[in-house]
């Protein structure tokens, strides 16, 4: 059964910078599109960005273009999100996600991100 695990989270000043990482186990991460999600109590969950098996289309949604970056490294089963410029509204748990196709098969538990003012 696939896993993911997220980890990178954390509290930081607007402006600044974090990465977030995230595991797959139980199958192999050249096999999967990845994705990040985020999700805020209230609000519906918001689609911050994805990438293709090969890494060949990178889609990011609207807040975060310019700011965000999504790689992976199929060697370390591992993608991550390099977040710069962060505003107190990128606060938020960070979802990561898998898909054969689509990245909405498999989900991780998430990992939080605090931007203060």
């Amino acid at each position: 059964q696939v896993q993911l695990v997220e980890s990178g989270g954390g509290l930081v000043q607007t402006g600044g910078s974090l990465r977030l990482s995230c595991i797959l186990s139980g199958g192999s991460l050249s096999n999967y599109a990845m994705g990040w999600f985020r999700q805020v109590p209230g609000k519906e969950r918001e689609f911050v960005a994805s990438i293709s098996r090969h890494g060949d289309r990178t889609p990011y949604g609207n807040s975060v273009k310019g700011r965000f970056t999504i790689s992976r490294d199929n060697a370390k089963n591992t993608v991550y999100l390099q977040m710069n410029s962060l505003e107190p509204e990128d606060t938020a748990v960070y979802l990561c996600s898998a898909g054969t196709t689509i990245p909405n098969d498999y989900w991780g538990q998430g990992t939080q991100v605090t931007v203060s003012s």
